[in-house]
């Protein structure tokens, strides 16, 4: 397997903003702007009314957007486009299904100059960090949301990445399979300590795995306000600490969601 990162890299968001052209010729601001410093391991869950600019964010993080202003830099290089340094997760799961579980899982790996037998060692060694090293040669459409979703995962790690973006990976799922998951992917991020950018709707699920949650606000998406949490893990949700907590998110979040429905008033 890739040698475990110890500390990721740091991730600088600088002004960022986003402005797109609407059909009509005018102009609608997305994002911003965004300032924020990641540290190097740290795992950030970001939060925010639908519209937001949460999704725009990320794919800006990973390269897929360019920002209308602002830089974003990893370990002090500006971003200007995709790099296999940033794995990106999505809903969707995104896998090739003409493509078996472990070529899948291969596929970043024949970007890299590693032998075609050192792929498959490192990719087998992923499907066993998730659990699915008995589906290796399995086609995708033979596997469960869940499943295939491990398999997005164990894709991420393989490419040994310094950053992941996470962009509601487990929206999809349910709340069994959903919890798993989570669980899951603390345990794999405690080992690897790589840096993560996970968006969420999901309040609890933003306190169970953020070292810090960043709130952002109705469009333009702003950074309204963040948390750190220092409590242990595995969480416990139903804590004192951690409702009083749940209910400081929401009450902003609601306030934000009043904003996005005013013109209904």
């Amino acid at each position: 397997m890739n040698a475990p990162l110890t500390t990721g890299k740091p991730l600088c968001i600088s002004g960022l903003t986003k402005t797109y052209e609407t059909r009509t010729g005018e102009s609608m601001e997305a994002l911003g702007p965004i300032s924020v410093d990641v540290a190097a391991g740290e795992f950030l869950v970001v939060v925010g009314p639908s519209g937001c600019g949460k999704s725009t964010l990320l794919q800006i993080l990973a390269g897929f957007l360019k920002p209308t202003d602002g830089t974003v830099s990893v370990n002090g290089e500006i971003i200007t486009g995709p790099s296999i340094d940033r794995s990106m997760i999505f809903q969707s799961y995104a896998l090739f299904p003409w493509l078996s579980v472990l070529d899948n899982v291969r596929f970043g790996l024949r970007r890299k100059t590693i032998p075609r037998e050192q792929q498959r060692s490192i990719a087998l060694q992923y499907l066993r960090l998730v659990g699915l090293q008995d589906f290796a040669d399995k086609n995708i459409d033979e596997l469960s949301g869940g499943m295939k979703q491990r398999v997005a995962i164990a894709r991420a790690f393989a490419v040994n990445p310094s950053i992941l973006l996470m962009d509601e990976p487990f929206g999809a799922l349910d709340a069994l399979t959903r919890r798993f998951l989570q669980r899951e992917l603390l345990r794999i991020w405690q080992e690897q300590q790589r840096t993560v950018v996970f968006i969420t709707h999901s309040v609890n699920e933003a306190i169970f795995l953020a070292d810090r949650i960043l709130v952002m606000s109705s469009r333009p998406g702003r950074i309204r306000a963040e948390w750190r949490l220092n409590s242990p893990r595995p969480r416990d949700l139903n804590s004192d600490q951690h409702r009083r907590l749940e209910a400081e998110i929401f009450s902003l979040l609601d306030e934000e969601v009043t904003k996005t429905f005013s013109w209904a008033t």
